[in-house]
């Protein structure tokens, strides 16, 4: 073990790992995001505004989001085609990247 070498705790295996190793992790978990895209083909990302382009049906909140509504900070869920979203009184909306258009 060299003494010039910095380490870093590595909090998903609980072990102190070098720095090196551990830019090799990130490097390699950069690489397994998944691309989420829109109904025209625009890369979203987390905290992006969306609009919706057809009216849909909520399913459980017995409400109609219309064309055009304005979707404010969605969340990538890993999902490449699921978008986590809230909108004014529905809790755990999530919809289908196909039906909204980035802002």
């Amino acid at each position: 073990m060299s003494g010039d070498e910095d380490f870093v705790y590595d909090e998903a295996t609980g072990e102190w790992i070098s720095a090196s190793e551990a830019a090799a992790k990130a490097s390699a978990s950069d690489e397994d995001v998944v691309e989420v895209r829109d109904a025209v083909g625009n890369i979203l990302a987390d905290g992006d505004q969306v609009t919706l382009i057809k009216d849909l049906v909520v399913k459980g909140a017995g409400q109609t989001l219309k064309r055009g509504t304005l979707i404010k900070s969605i969340r990538l869920t890993g999902d490449p085609q699921e978008i986590d979203c809230r909108f004014e009184g529905i809790k755990g909306l999530v919809l289908r990247a196909e039906f909204v258009k980035k802002r």
